[in-house]
């Protein structure tokens, strides 16, 4: 099949089969994306951080954890010698722990997603779906979540579970579902009493059925849509765990903990906590920008 052939098949009009329609929904899809010149900024971004965690091991030049030598490699700026961005306290290059810590930022990113985003799901589509007390029990714990900060909350659990990577994830996770929640549960009250949910109902379908089969599809693409504009926010709750000491511990390379151990230098040595801000917030950034990209093609709301 030629490209212009290929073309032409996902943008018919008359797809003849449902793996027709689906490609050319998503290509469809892809072509409104592309346009948006910031939207693929950020996703640019973003593809870079995949990468850099993933060949991590060949992108860094240095090890990590280990440091070089105290008397002649302490405290290095920017681009002296093979160090491109400088050293720290230990010697350790600072280039090398960004490049490692990228894959502790992508694996929070991706386990507070898997996480959390089913829980909202979950909650707000049952929650939408049945109403009467259901609706009440359900969104009044929500709604006690969603009166603490994020921050505050997850360094309460934190502190009842102890710190370390793995509990900071938890944390974060526990407190970033309410808002899909509530995002799911407004799109179920829309669409729950819709003809083809009706018709559903009157064919026998369970409610477990109707809500896995035919409403949490339908409210998939808002969830998704806020979850990426929350990774932000997610990246940004993790490094200030990792900053007051609660996420990774030492010597581990993540983010948060690279400010904190240079903040008391911050004056005269301003690269050791500096250049971990800035991958802070070039992957915000670039999370923000793909979630504005993504709204704008894939909100209904949102199309003109």
């Amino acid at each position: 099949m030629s490209a212009m052939t290929r073309h032409e098949w996902l943008l018919s009009d008359r797809p003849t089969s449902r793996r027709q329609a689906r490609l050319g929904q998503a290509y469809r899809t892809w072509l409104s994306f592309r346009t948006n010149w910031l939207a693929m900024v950020g996703l640019g971004i973003v593809v870079a951080l995949v990468l850099v965690a993933l060949f991590a091991n060949v992108i860094a030049p240095y090890d990590p954890v280990l440091g070089g030598d105290l008397r002649t490699e302490r405290f290095l700026p920017p681009l002296t010698g093979n160090h491109l961005l400088g050293t720290d306290d230990l010697s350790r290059d600072i280039f090398s722990r960004i490049v490692h810590g990228s894959r502790l930022t992508l694996l929070v990113v991706v386990l507070v997603a898997v996480i959390a985003t089913p829980i909202g799901l979950l909650v707000g589509t049952t929650a939408g779906y049945f109403g009467g007390w259901v609706d009440t029990v359900l969104m009044r714990i929500t709604d006690i979540f969603l009166a603490f900060p994020r921050l505050i909350l997850a360094l309460a659990f934190v502190a009842a579970l102890g710190p370390g990577i793995e509990n900071a994830i938890i944390a974060i996770a526990i407190t970033s579902w309410p808002p899909y929640a509530r995002l799911a549960r407004a799109e179920t009250l829309t669409i729950r009493d819709s003809d083809f949910i009706s018709a559903a109902r009157l064919q026998g379908a369970s409610s477990a059925r109707i809500l896995w089969g035919h409403v949490t599809p339908l409210c998939l693409s808002s969830v998704i849509i806020r979850v990426t504009l929350d990774m932000a926010g997610i990246i940004l709750t993790a490094a200030g765990l990792g900053f007051l000491g609660l996420g990774a511990q030492p010597p581990q390379p993540e983010w948060g903990a690279m400010i904190a151990a240079g903040r008391r230098f911050l004056i005269d040595q301003w690269w050791v906590a500096t250049m971990p801000g800035v991958a802070i917030f070039i992957v915000s950034l670039g999370f923000n920008l793909l979630g504005d990209g993504l709204r704008d093609v894939l909100d209904p709301k949102a199309r003109k």
